[in-house]
């Protein structure tokens, strides 16, 4: 029932949307998904325009399935901007609706495929954020998106994207700087899912992790088994958690691995899939990737 209930929700929700001019009525507010891409908007935005996330911190994108509130939020806007590459994979029906009423951006789309992360799936690796230069290109394809809604607002946009494209780079030689402060055998990042692929490809350290790209995937005790003798193969120091994912899937490692005599430490908690609170450090993108980066060194040191 729960399943036919989450279609019928959708259908007339889709509905609503190609059928009701009426949808597009509320421009005083851009919609975003994930809060990654929400500061990137809010950063290029002209002033006094809003924005709202529908995902905020801890919540998992692969596996989250809008409110109704969420549902009149993305019907009302003016505007939809989100990460694609089929990170909000549940509401891929929804998305493709609503772009016959509105403008809807796929950041994602942006980036030229030979720099997407092939996967075994059929999907590239969504995480796009992690490597800075990558994220950059996401971030020129909102600065199109934004001129295309105000465009009389083209020279402040412009203005806003130049200053925080600085902002961004030098964000990509903090990460390069201190990532390689870690000792060159101790640059294997454990965490619970494949989020951090571009982080490891562009700064130079080894993922491993349990589930692939999405946390729909499932693993096993041959997976929990694989990662526990890989680490005390390597001796990894510590693994890590992630805010927007169970930490069930780690304390399975660290069990594995206390139960043969290996010690690993929990290394600390990393933003993966979503931004901290609103008004923390790590509640901006650049405040989460510095923070994500110093729990990293301070663990693996």
């Amino acid at each position: 029932m729960k399943y036919w209930g989450w279609l019928i929700l959708i259908a007339g929700f889709l509905g609503s949307c190609t059928n009701n001019p009426s949808t597009n009525s509320g421009d005083e507010f851009l919609v975003c998904t994930t809060g990654m891409v929400g500061d990137l908007v809010q950063n290029l935005a002209p002033d006094g325009v809003k924005v709202r996330v529908i995902m905020g911190p801890g919540v998992d994108p692969h596996l989250y399935k809008p409110a109704p509130s969420d549902l009149g939020l993305l019907r009302n806007s003016k505007a939809i901007f989100l990460n694609g590459l089929h990170l909000e994979g549940k509401m891929t029906e929804i998305f493709t609706g609503l772009a016959r009423s509105k403008p809807v951006f796929a950041l994602g789309d942006s980036v030229p495929v030979n720099q997407l992360r092939q996967t075994g799936s059929a999907y590239y690796d969504p995480h796009i954020w992690f490597d800075v230069s990558i994220w950059l290109k996401a971030g020129s394809a909102a600065k199109v998106g934004l001129i295309q809604l105000y465009p009389d607002k083209k020279e402040e946009i412009i203005k806003k994207a130049e200053k925080y494209f600085v902002e961004l780079t030098a964000l990509d030689s903090f990460i390069k700087k201190e990532i390689g402060s870690i000792p060159s055998d101790r640059k294997i990042l454990v965490t619970s899912h494949d989020a951090f692929g571009y982080f490891g490809r562009a700064y130079g350290m080894e993922v491993e992790a349990l589930q692939g790209i999405s946390t729909v995937a499932d693993f096993g005790i041959a997976e929990v088994n694989n990662l526990v003798n890989l680490i005390i193969e390597k001796k990894i120091p510590a693994v890590f958690i992630e805010t927007s994912v169970s930490p069930k899937a780690i304390e399975a490692v660290m069990a594995g691995c206390d139960s043969k005599g290996f010690k690993v430490k929990k290394g600390g908690s990393l933003y993966s899939d979503a931004l901290g609170d609103p008004g923390t450090i790590s509640g901006t993108y650049i405040g989460m990737v510095k923070t994500n980066v110093s729990t990293i060194v301070n663990a693996l040191k």
